[in-house]
């Protein structure tokens, strides 16, 4: 069923949303301090464009630097790649068969707006108990 659902995001959505991350990279890239920056775009961008059985966590150890530096991604791309999931998801939701896309459309505004100091990783891993980095992720036991 995910590769049914990334399939048709990929064709209805996720081609469109990777160009916009990819181009917001890109121009994050021209100078040095945005490195950084641009990285998170084209983590995010490939993120958008597969979607399905993948997750956002908060990274391990992240702390003030992130903290800062969102609030420059949210200032210089986060608001516009925001925006454009916020466009796509009401599109998507004027059909019943793209609805559950509109929704992941949506579930992928808070990483856009605030991407640093997060991790994506396979939904398994993030809720299956399964330990990812240094910390344990879903109920142990389960």
């Amino acid at each position: 069923m995910k590769t049914i659902l990334n399939v048709i995001w990929l064709v209805l959505s996720g081609f469109w949303l990777f160009l916009g991350y990819l181009a917001a990279g890109l121009v994050l890239c021209i100078t040095i301090i945005g490195i950084p920056f641009g990285l998170a775009s084209f983590r995010i961008g490939l993120y958008a464009l597969w979607p399905f059985g993948r997750t956002v966590v908060d990274k391990p150890g992240a702390g003030a630097a992130s903290c800062v530096g969102n609030v420059l991604w949210l200032v210089l791309a986060g608001w516009w790649l925001a925006l454009g999931h916020v466009v796509t998801g009401v599109l998507l939701c004027v059909t019943i068969i793209g609805i559950p896309l509109g929704i992941a459309n949506f579930k992928l505004i808070p990483v856009s707006l605030l991407p640093l100091g997060k991790d994506i990783v396979p939904t398994d891993q993030a809720y299956g108990g399964q330990a990812y980095g240094r910390q344990q992720y879903g109920r142990p036991g389960f």
